[in-house]
């Protein structure tokens, strides 16, 4: 693992205090047109939203918010049992345009950069690999970010995501109903069934995003809840 790129400080007045110890990192999408327009945006006291870092496309890093304190980047959210995710999590925009603006893939030297910032605050916090989720995890209903075109197998191969199984999988045959508890025991809000079974597919499932609870889904999803899911990642 490379060294950790210097870091910029481009403080947001937008934070208050932590309730919980850290235990999750979100990856966000920052979703406007130009870096610049999201970083005002983040800094924006009237905008009330923020995040702990930025990393552009170029890689340069800037953090926004301490991680001692808690930055709003979640808002509405959950993720195991946890719904105060702005106290329990680390937010990390990357710029991006997002789909509403010409989603496009991530810069080599962006990811780059996230690696190694994701890297460095598992280490400081411990954060389980099942706990570094993107957006769209712990708020299906209202988010798609960091999307489809997000390398999570990148971070996986390092043991910074969980990988997508790819082996030794088997067709637990569960209802749609059955299936729907299973994604909720893994984490998610399946609240918004249809958003939920998305946001799933949009992570461990990335060619097929259709919202259909069908076998591949149901192999994936028995073989997270494993004790060691076996991907290629």
């Amino acid at each position: 693992m490379q060294d950790l790129p210097d870091i910029i400080e481009a403080p947001s007045p937008n934070f208050d205090e932590r309730q919980l110890p850290v235990s999750i990192i979100v990856l966000h999408y920052t979703g406007m047109q130009d870096a610049e327009s999201a970083i005002a945006r983040l800094r924006d006291p009237e905008a009330k939203v923020s995040s702990h870092y930025v990393v552009a496309e170029d890689g340069t890093i800037l953090r926004l918010v301490d991680e001692e304190k808690r930055a709003w980047h979640a808002g509405r959210s959950y993720w195991r049992g946890t719904t105060d995710i702005n106290s329990a999590s680390v937010g990390i925009e990357i710029v991006n345009p997002g789909h509403e603006f010409g989603y496009s893939p991530f810069p080599d030297e962006q990811i780059a950069s996230v690696i190694q910032l994701v890297h460095a605050i598992k280490q400081r916090h411990a954060v389980t690999r099942g706990n570094i989720v993107g957006h769209s995890d712990i708020a299906p209903a209202r988010k798609q970010d960091p999307g489809e075109l997000f390398p999570w197998g990148k971070l996986a191969r390092l043991r910074l995501a969980l990988p997508r199984p790819t082996r030794g999988l088997i067709d637990p045959g569960w209802t749609d109903g059955g299936f729907l508890m299973a994604l909720n025991r893994f984490g998610y809000d399946v609240g918004d069934q249809q958003a939920a079974v998305v946001a799933f597919q949009r992570r461990f499932r990335p060619e097929l995003v259709d919202g259909m609870i069908d076998a591949e889904s149901r192999m994936i999803l028995l073989a997270l809840l494993l004790p060691r899911p076996q991907g290629d990642d």
